[in-house]
């Protein structure tokens, strides 16, 4: 198993492991806050660089 597909289970288990134990709109904070706030840590370089690697492999 690939590192990413760790870190996908990894990321749905906890998923649920939260969503068993806090209110709907906690999970959704984490959910969506946490990959915002790390985005948000990126230098403006770093951004454009993972924009770019973003849309090659969706295959622009």
């Amino acid at each position: 198993m690939s590192n990413t597909a760790k870190i996908a289970v990894g990321g749905v288990a906890l998923g649920l492991f939260l969503w068993i134990w806090l209110p709907f709109w906690a999970v959704l904070l984490i959910v969506v806050g946490v990959p915002a706030a790390a985005y948000m840590t990126l230098d403006p370089s770093q951004r454009r660089r993972l924009r770019r690697v973003s849309r090659k492999e969706i295959g622009h």
